[in-house]
């Protein structure tokens, strides 16, 4: 596939600001959202806690909205101002996966709107937004994850030094569907539930097998050729989300679609959770991998700051949640604390990331590619 080239615009202009504009933006949206679901769920259950909680993860939610406002104007607009730049980046066979990066902040303020949200909005309001945002993802994600992959498909100067974490970008995506759907079940009749039910689940298998074939691709790589450079370290983190929502996903699916299940209700969410434990339980292996190879490339000279620091947000978000979820699904304290530890580390990830994006807009150094 041959592209024409873009015009060159210098960054530090508005025009070029717009030009620049990182198609991986959203995943401020995303990693905010989580941290709202995450506070919400009052990791360590400590009812004293709840006064605070909850109002924080209301706020939090609050800036997440406002976040995607603020970021979702330019991103669309530069389709429409510099659509040769956009399609140029669409199809990067790295910057192209971090278009859905859209879509899935859609998803995750369902999401949170879901948790969190119960507390700013009736239930008819945040059943609108939540129906709102999920069709919207749920489309677009299933369309930029055809769309990437066809580009990859057809592109032959791709090689295995382009392969790296942010390829599951695309997979998380859909897997996010079913838990921004899982809340409508109760509400939606059963024949309405019954559609959810058989959407949700087609969206898991499309995110949880493109996660696999992806995984087996970076496995490989990380093996016969040279890591890759410092600034992809970020990216090697994004492999706990489909492992967290996946793993979510199939629980909260089999809570929620109690009004279809009936009497094999308890059954299915057995089930359920001995295999969202399975999955979760690869996220115990992928999450200190992660981490070694942060330290490595800590100890080799750092990590210059890029908008792909984000990565570190989300996916240990989904992770977290994943692990409270389960931790009181088995009612085990041991991972009730597991929950607490990672999230500790999302709320240190969060705010080293949002200080320096903050940082880097007065700069002007994220609108440098």
């Amino acid at each position: 596939m041959t592209t024409s080239p873009a015009p060159t615009i210098a960054p530090d202009t508005k025009t070029g600001v717009l030009h620049t504009f990182h198609p991986a933006w959203f995943a401020a949206v995303m990693g905010t959202g989580v941290l709202s679901v995450a506070i919400y769920q009052n990791p360590g259950g400590i009812s004293e806690l709840k006064p605070i909680t909850d109002p924080l993860s209301v706020a939090i939610l609050m800036l997440a909205y406002i976040l995607a406002v603020l970021l979702g104007v330019p991103y669309l607009w530069r389709w429409f101002r510099h659509p040769a730049f956009a399609w140029k980046d669409l199809r990067h066979p790295i910057l192209g996966a971090m278009y859905a990066t859209f879509p899935a902040g859609l998803l995750v303020l369902a999401i949170a709107t879901a948790n969190a949200g119960s507390l700013l909005f009736s239930k008819d309001i945040a059943n609108t937004i939540i129906v709102t945002l999920a069709m919207l993802g749920g489309v677009l994600a299933f369309l930029i994850s055809l769309v990437f992959t066809y580009i990859l498909f057809t592109t032959p100067s791709i090689n295995a030094e382009q392969v790296g974490g942010g390829w599951f970008i695309p997979p998380v995506v859909n897997i996010l569907l079913p838990l921004a759907l899982a809340p409508l079940l109760e509400t939606a009749g059963k024949d309405g539930a019954r559609v959810l039910l058989v959407i949700s689940y087609a969206a898991w298998g499309i995110g949880i097998f493109l996660f696999i074939l992806v995984a087996a691709l970076l496995y490989a790589r990380m093996i016969y050729h040279a890591l890759p450079a410092a600034h992809f370290a970020p990216s090697l983190w994004i492999g706990l989300a489909p492992i967290g929502v996946g793993s979510i996903d199939l629980v909260r699916l089999a809570q929620k679609g109690a009004v279809i299940w009936g009497d094999q209700s308890q059954v299915i969410l057995s089930i359920s959770s001995i295999a969202a434990t399975a999955i979760w339980g690869f996220g115990l292996w992928w999450l200190p991998m992660a981490g070694l190879l942060l330290v490595r490339y800590l100890r080799q000279g750092g990590l210059h700051f890029t908008l792909g620091w984000w990565a570190f947000t989300f996916p240990v978000g989904a992770f977290t949640v994943s692990t409270l979820a389960l931790a009181r699904q088995w009612k085990v304290d041991f991972m009730e604390w597991l929950g607490v530890g990672f999230f500790l580390l999302l709320v240190a990830f969060w705010l080293t990331v949002a200080i320096r994006t903050v940082t880097g807009i007065r700069t002007g150094e994220v609108w440098k590619r």
